[in-house]
């Protein structure tokens, strides 16, 4: 019988103490690798744009999401408002940019995960939880307190603190990150953040190593690993190649990973005429190609 990880921490009040330690964080606040130093505990806001709440956008079963995750009766998502990066062409940019979305306690987040459980969706999916951390953790105890009992995921972009991905271990089942960049002007021009590929890669590693590569019940569902998404952008501004061979390299060959090919200009990206098309089919196919080349076989 499957029990989510975060069901044996509760057991032993460890999840608890995660709580505890995740919200010292916000204190000067360092849950994310922008380190703002503001004291979002008082309600200050640094450049994820949230205080001291979390903010929701929309809730409810999903299934635009990778099969393993939506099975036969969808993933649970949990649109969590705002983002910790900046990136110009987000197809999200009504909730990540312009802030769409309220302020939730605690026990109203928990009711929405035990409201997604009661639909029979197959886990409960938090996209974009990087800036929220703390404020999650206390609402999965509240969760777990009253059995919540299916796999959590961590629907990221993938600029993460290790510091933080490290108060996760054993609380997420799956980590689903992107990997958007591989070269450090491209993430700067595009999301803000310089240091995104060194970050990136630092991050997937702690991820691998708390879950390692997804793992599936007997209908194909997903119970616990880690999924990557890689969106193929226009010029190769996505790095692929050298992504690929990171992931099956310093990672594993069995890394699932979603190659994907739905980018188009979306938000401020006509400003930019490198990004200002959708790939071309050949760089689609190139970027797959790559990914075999690589040796990564498991492939959305």
């Amino acid at each position: 019988m499957f029990i989510p990880a975060y069901q044996r921490l509760q057991q032993s009040g460890e999840l608890q103490r995660r709580v505890e330690r995740a919200l010292s964080l916000l204190r000067e606040c360092r849950v994310c690798p922008r380190a703002c130093g503001v004291n979002r505990l008082a309600g200050e806001k640094g450049t994820c744009r949230v205080g001291r709440q979390a903010m929701v956008s929309s809730f409810g079963p999903h299934f635009g999401e990778e099969s393993p995750l939506v099975g036969y009766y969808g993933s649970g998502t949990i649109f969590l408002t705002y983002c910790n990066l900046r990136c110009v062409f987000c197809q999200n940019y009504d909730i990540s940019h312009l802030g769409h979305g309220h302020p939730v306690a605690p026990e109203q987040l928990a009711n929405m995960m035990l409201a997604l459980q009661a639909r029979g969706c197959h886990n409960i999916n938090f996209v974009t939880p990087t800036h929220v951390v703390p404020q999650l953790l206390e609402a999965i105890v509240l969760a777990a307190e009253r059995d919540l009992n299916v796999p959590l995921v961590y629907n990221c972009g993938g600029y993460e603190s290790v510091e933080t991905l490290r108060l996760l271990d054993g609380v997420f089942d799956i980590y689903m990150p992107d990997f958007k960049y591989t070269e450090a002007t491209v993430a700067k021009r595009l999301s803000g953040a310089e240091d995104y590929p060194l970050i990136v890669k630092a991050a997937l590693k702690e991820m691998h190593r708390q879950v390692g590569d997804l793992v599936v019940d007997e209908r194909g569902i997903a119970l616990r690993g880690m999924i990557v998404r890689h969106l193929v952008l226009p010029n190769n501004l996505a790095g692929t190649e050298e992504a690929m061979r990171f992931l099956a390299e310093e990672l594993s060959p069995h890394t699932y990973v979603n190659v994907m090919a739905q980018y188009r200009p979306c938000y401020r990206a006509l400003e930019f005429p490198e990004i200002a098309r959708r790939p071309a089919r050949e760089e689609f196919r190139a970027a797959v190609q790559a990914a075999l080349n690589a040796g990564l076989h498991r492939l959305a």
